[in-house]
Parts: C-alpha cells; structure tokens; sequence
C-alpha cells in the first residue's frame, strides 16, 4: 500500500518537535526503506509537515499481530525524500496475564 495522509495526525507539538500518530496495514520494513531505494520514501508525500527529530508513533500489522513502532524522522532532504528509522518496537505479544512476555 501506499502512504495515506488522513492516517497521519499531530498527537503533541511544542518547541519545534511534533509527536505524530500513524495507522497502516503495511510492513514496518516497508515504511522504514530508504529513500532511493526501490520502494522507499514512504513518507515523501508528508514531507510539508515532517521534521528532522519528529517521532512517529505506528500502529500496524505484522505476522497478523497488532504492533507498535516508534520512529524517528532522521532527514527531510531538499529533494523531499524523507528518511525515518525504527527507535523502538513492540513485536512482543504481551503474556496472559496482561504483562509483557520476560
């Protein structure tokens, strides 16, 4: 799929730095391809409102689990591709009792 702006939205902003929130159906490999690279540049079209130092938190699908990825926007180029990296995920499913697997 594709990026699709209504998914994205502000969750903070202050001092310059924008929290955002993103729901997708894609892969977190997906999302985080280079620009550049065949497929990559996923959040090009953003690139209006996207900052060196925005964090994106992500809702998706992997391996048909619900996962949340946390990401960083590392570059915003001239060209405007921009370039994010993962900076923490949760690909765990939490244990029965409700905490997370040890």
């Amino acid at each position: 799929m594709a990026f699709r702006s209504r998914e994205l939205s502000v969750l903070a902003y202050a001092n310059g730095f924008t929290l955002w929130h993103y729901r997708t159906d894609d892969r977190l490999e997906t999302l985080t391809r280079r620009p550049g690279v065949a497929g990559g540049g996923y959040f090009d079209a953003a690139r209006e409102m996207l900052r060196s130092g925005d964090q994106i938190i992500v809702n998706l699908v992997e391996d048909g689990r619900i996962t949340v990825a946390n990401l960083a926007v590392i570059a915003v180029g001239g060209a405007g591709s921009v370039e994010v990296t993962t900076i923490g995920a949760s690909l765990e499913r939490p244990a029965s009792g409700g905490a997370a697997a040890a």
